[in-house]
C-alpha cells in the first residue's frame, strides 16, 4: 500500500467481507518472528536427493 491511510481502507473495507461462502479475516501484517529451534527451520539440506 502507497499509505498507511490506503492499508487501513483496505483492511477496513475486507475485513468481515464474504467471499465463496467463508467471511474473510483482514489483519495488518506483522514483522515474522524468529522461533529458533530446528524444525522445519532449515531447508538447505537436501540430502535426501541423493537416495535416488
Amino acid at each position: 500500500m502507497g499509505t498507511e491511510a490506503e492499508e487501513l481502507a483496505a483492511i477496513e473495507g475486507l475485513d468481515g467481507v464474504e467471499w465463496m461462502g467463508r467471511d474473510l479475516k483482514v489483519n495488518k501484517a506483522k514483522p515474522k518472528e524468529d522461533r529458533g529451534g530446528s524444525f522445519g527451520g532449515n531447508r538447505s539440506n537436501n540430502s535426501f536427493r541423493n537416495h535416488y
